[in-house]
């Protein structure tokens, strides 16, 4: 299992044993992290499960891929470690992994 830290907008931290292969939404999702919508269910066809790589952790997450970039200009407050948590796969080099969730989504 990989480790994962979910901190909310009010700053609540969820530590998470994620299941490689599964996505940092569905985890959130599984674990009622607040303020993580995923109203499109993980399709990459809405900007509701954003949220902030911790900048430790950008270069080994990695950057988005064209189509994530395009749903991000519909996001609220995007920044340079702004990713979908859909398209975050967990996997083993992801160990301690941590993010944050915007104040609101888009």
């Amino acid at each position: 299992m990989t480790k994962l830290s979910i901190i909310a907008f009010d700053g609540t931290q969820f530590d998470i044993d994620a299941e490689n292969g599964s996505t940092v939404m569905e985890n959130a999702i599984r674990n009622s992290v607040p303020g993580i919508e995923a109203e499109c269910g993980g399709a990459c066809a809405c900007a509701t499960c954003h949220v902030y790589v911790d900048d430790a952790w950008t270069e080994t997450v990695g950057a988005p891929e064209p189509m994530e970039e395009d749903m991000l200009d519909f996001a609220f407050d995007v920044r340079p470690s702004s990713r979908l948590s859909c398209q975050i796969k967990v996997r083993d080099e992801l160990d301690g992994l941590v993010v944050r969730v915007p104040e609101r989504q888009a």
